[in-house]
């Protein structure tokens, strides 16, 4: 009876010193108390290479990457028939942003169990990361086949991977699923146009919003973005003819009458561009776009007391938007404080300077 006890004495010592126990008792040790001993000496027993995986998922999940992958490889070197080692060496290469790494580990995961939905779906977001789109594509496919419209993540990049390859058809589809709408629909043709000009594939995109409106020409947003389109190519009166259009279809839609105030500024109709930005601001106070805009029209229009009053709601929002200053400087000058002015002009340098940004005027 004496030799059992002494043995589960020395096993509970073992168990003492692994890096597991270690971080979790951390608090209570002192000088004295034993150190973890390597993955490849303890690597020698079922139950101990179940207690050195869960050590290193335990690792990764506190963001002590590297010391997982240690554990992890000084395992597979004792034990390289141990199933679960690839599978979380890939986890942590894939966290660590070591993409190259993580792809080689889920490659290797997935031949010991093809079925192996986390790394097939993280093996298709490495190749994806590593500019890969058209070898990403078949996990993504796979974990879609698996899961449906459930991981938001593996569907959005899927249809970014189509989008990147020129398969427009597929990313629609992609994109659609996601969506929980029919992949022929207007909607989806609106969604994709959305991803697209995220992407910077305008041509594309407008070609995909143009088709959305003639589905349905009452459909939500898609004159909207048409007009968001138009008023990048500088076509001010065809973006202004969709964003009013927009707004008889939807007009509870704040951001509609923030880009006709925009718009109609462009083109010196200051009146109907007040007029716009004030119902901006009365569906949505949150916004700081509105009260810029409104200060930028006001300053046009010499209105120059008004122009401080929304530019200052705008800097109480959001303090280091560089524009604001410049144009408060700019409003503080036509009120003739000067030295307000130069505070105001010198704090948009400075904020624009530390942007990389320039005021646009």
């Amino acid at each position: 009876m004496e030799q059992i006890s002494s043995s589960l004495i020395a096993i509970v010592c073992f168990l003492v010193a692994s890096p597991a126990y270690s971080v979790q008792s951390s608090t209570q040790s002192g000088p004295g108390t034993p150190t973890a001993a390597s993955a490849q000496d303890r690597s020698t027993s079922k139950p101990l290479v179940s207690l050195i995986l869960n050590e290193s998922k335990t690792l990764i999940d506190q963001g002590r990457l590297d010391d997982a992958i240690q554990n992890l490889h000084e395992l597979q070197v004792a034990q390289p028939a141990v199933k679960g080692v690839n599978h979380e060496l890939g986890i942590a290469y894939f966290r660590k942003g070591e993409f190259v790494q993580a792809v080689n580990a889920f490659a290797k995961a997935m031949e010991e169990d093809p079925e192996d939905r986390e790394a097939a779906q993280l093996r298709g977001l490495s190749l994806f990361q590593l500019g890969r789109p058209a070898e990403a594509i078949p996990y993504l496919k796979q974990v879609q086949s698996w899961i449906g419209p459930a991981n938001v993540d593996a569907n959005y990049v899927l249809g970014l991977c189509y989008m990147h390859t020129q398969n427009y058809e597929e990313a629609r589809r992609s994109f659609a699923q996601m969506y929980g709408v029919a992949q022929d629909s207007a909607p989806a043709h609106l969604f994709l146009a959305r991803m697209l000009l995220r992407q910077g594939y305008d041509p594309i995109a407008e070609q995909n919003a143009q088709q959305a409106a003639a589905m349905d020409a009452k459909l939500p947003l898609v004159h909207y973005l048409l007009g968001e389109f138009y008023l990048y190519k500088s076509n001010v009166q065809k973006a202004i003819d969709e964003f009013e259009l927009e707004q008889k279809l939807n007009p509870a839609y704040a951001g509609t009458y923030d880009r006709l105030g925009d718009s109609y500024s462009r083109l010196g109709r200051y009146d109907d561009a007040e007029r716009a930005l004030q119902r901006a601001i009365l569906l949505d106070a949150t916004a700081t776009g509105p009260y810029i805009l409104m200060g930028k029209v006001l300053i046009k229009k010499k209105d120059f007391a008004s122009a401080t009053t929304y530019l200052q709601k705008a800097l109480r929002m959001d303090p280091s938007n560089y524009m604001s200053h410049h144009l408060m400087g700019e409003a503080y000058r036509g009120l003739g404080r000067t030295a307000d002015a130069e505070q105001e002009l010198k704090k948009s340098e400075e904020l624009q300077s530390a942007q990389g940004s320039k005021p646009q005027g």
